[in-house]
């Protein structure tokens, strides 16, 4: 699993709107608080919007605003809707699984494997109010 920018900044954003669940931000007041360029930013609040994550308002007092409360949101699968799979690798994947040649045999499969658990119960067991709270599990 590799989390790009694009999940970071998503992480970012959803953050700064979690902050205030009940008002509307524009995406400079958003950019500014996430230090994310406005023209990222645009994509990436679109692509939440499409998930539901976050809903628009247009006009002059528009902006975004979250969509869902802060414990209804599980970042596993913010991260898993943006960037796919939370797997090291392909042949120890629940939502992607490729086999591999060496599967029977590989002595890094089980390696992989500890791996994808502890990353994925981590992520899975972990909502935006975790953050917001600063509740993350060690």
């Amino acid at each position: 699993m590799k989390v790009s920018t694009r999940g970071e900044y998503a992480l970012r954003a959803l953050i700064i709107l979690g902050q205030q669940p009940q008002g509307v931000m524009t995406i400079a007041d958003i950019s500014d608080k996430t230090l994310v360029p406005i023209s990222y930013l645009e994509h990436i609040l679109l692509q939440l919007k499409h998930l539901g994550y976050v809903t628009s308002k247009r006009g002059s007092r528009g902006g975004y605003k979250i969509n869902r409360s802060p414990e209804e949101i599980v970042i596993g699968e913010v991260i898993r809707k943006l960037e796919g799979p939370l797997a090291p690798m392909s042949c120890v994947s629940v939502t992607a699984y490729e086999p591999c040649a060496l599967e029977e045999i590989c002595l890094l499969r089980p390696l992989w494997m500890l791996i994808r658990e502890t990353v994925a119960e981590l992520l899975e067991n972990t909502t935006l109010a975790d953050l917001l709270l600063g509740r993350v599990r060690k």
